[in-house]
């Protein structure tokens, strides 16, 4: 059997790899002439992934809220992977910035656009009940959404409005402690940490210090500055830093303020998160102003940040 021209030139080019590696190629030859073909159930570990789901009662839209939870997080996943491409990025241009951010934006649009799943795909009772056996567990857990959080903007942008101006020069660890969040965790009626907020900075605390410290000249706002700086044109990439800080600041919160709204607003009194947290005050963007880009809006935007957006999800209640 005769040996065509292509098959003769890869044969050498690989020839050529593995003499540079100190390789014997016949070795891996052998090995790919015994190997099987891939799968697509063992390429994506698809028996592994659909075994990952474990209820804790026998109420059956349990698994509902475990699978778009597990869904939510490898969506952050992908997000964190253009974070670390955008931070670690040797001559970072404008175009790429963009490009990247753009796919970003994607990832948190799907999101919202799916939260229907969560807010009308569940039965409430069977929620409300299955609820109690997962405490003291809370999507405010969620390390990978914080660790988003930090790549997307300074990180004095993520410090308690009361308390950013007497940190902004303070070291990481000190503003740390003042971190928005953490006054989304707090027990209703003393105020003091919840057990939630407890085993999460247990857990995370130390990664996002450290992650913090490393972002620090580039993180998104940041790069886009040093762009800036260059000279290079940013009116693009301004418009998706934009649609991010709405994305994740107003949109993505609001859509667990209308499930909050539905699963545990209750007269005469709320009910509480599974964490204990206030999500009344926590997750309404009015009230926190988390904004990643100052800098990006005009003063009658700042002011009313959100406030649009509640009233009109309210309003749809």
């Amino acid at each position: 059997m005769s040996i065509s021209p292509e098959i003769e030139q890869r044969l050498t080019l690989l020839q050529e790899k593995y003499n540079a590696m100190g390789q014997d190629m016949t070795s891996y030859l052998d090995g790919l002439l015994h190997a099987d073909f891939l799968t697509y159930w063992d390429y994506i570990h698809l028996d592994t992934l659909l075994s990952l789901q474990s209820p804790k009662t026998q109420f059956p839209d349990e698994e509902i809220f475990i699978m778009y939870h597990q869904i939510t997080e490898l969506y952050f996943k992908l997000v964190l992977h253009e974070c670390k491409q955008l931070s670690g990025a040797e001559n970072l241009t404008a175009q790429f910035f963009t490009t990247r951010l753009k796919r970003i934006n994607r990832y948190f649009e799907a999101l919202t656009n799916s939260f229907e799943i969560m807010v009308d795909g569940m039965d409430k009772e069977q929620f409300l009940q299955f609820r109690m056996s997962l405490l003291p567990a809370s999507g405010f857990q969620s390390g990978q959404y914080r660790m988003i959080e930090i790549y997307a903007t300074d990180f004095i942008n993520l410090i308690a409005p009361d308390h950013r101006e007497a940190l902004r020069s303070a070291p990481v660890e000190e503003q740390f402690e003042q971190i928005y969040w953490k006054y989304g965790a707090t027990e209703l009626s003393t105020g003091k940490k919840t057990l939630t907020l407890k085993q999460f900075e247990h857990k995370y605390a130390k990664t996002f210090i450290e992650l913090a410290k490393n972002v620090a000249d580039t993180n998104f706002n940041a790069l886009l500055q040093q762009l800036k700086y260059k000279g290079e044109s940013t009116n693009a990439l301004e418009d998706e830093l934009r649609q991010l800080d709405v994305n994740v600041n107003v949109n993505w919160p609001l859509c667990h303020y209308k499930s909050a709204v539905r699963y545990l607003n209750r007269d005469p009194e709320d009910i509480k998160a599974t964490g204990g947290t206030n999500w009344q005050k926590y997750l309404p963007p009015r009230f926190q102003r988390r904004i990643f880009y100052p800098s990006l809006w005009n003063v009658d935007q700042l002011e009313n940040w959100g406030r649009a957006w509640v009233e009109k999800v309210v309003s749809e209640l």
